[in-house]
């Protein structure tokens, strides 16, 4: 698989070989949907809670006689069937979402993801990428140059040298992330409509996947 290596015009100055074995893969979609989810399911911080029957805040008196109403009879006001009464099965804190998948599944999915984006050319490699102070006009001036980043497109950079001032250019842009090879999640290289890696970004990510 060739990938196409981009100058600072965002034009195709020459092609790079990357390794079938990561960009030439078929598209499993059923392991990208379990990993994709699985990812999303890990990260969730399980703070919800609700209360039961017995922890509502309610008195104990009968709310009114047993008969002779023609309601139906009731007990107390912390039953789930009344307003402001407790949940039937309220969600805990402790509660678990994590989702297990194993490494090889993990890589083979991120794989499967990475050939489909080189099959729709939306990954493209650039040899380095860095500004000379942390000023977001700067980054958005580079990513504008190379043709990204318009009409609301999105842009994952993947770089292996992400230093304090491209950190720090690149927050405000909303539709651009940058990141280290070991943070480029299933997630965001699904969500972004572009990913572009630096030269030296590509040989980590090829020994990542490996």
């Amino acid at each position: 698989m060739e990938l196409k290596l981009l100058d600072a015009q965002g034009q195709a100055s020459s092609k790079v070989e990357a390794p079938d074995t990561i960009f030439g893969r078929d598209f499993n979609e059923p392991l990208v949907h379990q990993v994709v989810v699985a990812y999303r399911a890990n990260g969730r911080s399980a703070n919800r809670a609700q209360k039961d029957r017995g922890e509502v805040k309610h008195s104990t008196k009968k709310p009114y006689r047993q008969k002779g109403t023609g309601r139906a009879r009731a007990g107390m006001t912390s039953s789930p069937l009344w307003r402001g009464g407790g949940k039937i099965f309220p969600n805990s804190p402790d509660e678990n979402f994590t989702h297990k998948v194993n490494r090889k599944m993990y890589r083979a999915g991120v794989c499967s993801i990475l050939s489909q984006l080189a099959r729709e050319d939306r990954v493209a490699v650039i040899e380095d990428l860095s500004v000379e102070a942390p000023k977001t006009r700067l980054l958005a001036d580079k990513i504008k140059a190379m043709g990204l980043g318009l009409n609301g497109s999105s842009v994952l950079v993947i770089t292996d040298n992400l230093d304090e001032n491209l950190l720090l250019a690149s927050r405000n842009l909303p539709h651009v992330l940058v990141v280290e090879p070991r943070h480029a999640d299933p997630v965001s290289l699904v969500q972004f409509s572009r990913v572009l890696i630096t030269r030296p970004a590509l040989a980590k990510v090829q020994e990542m996947l490996a």
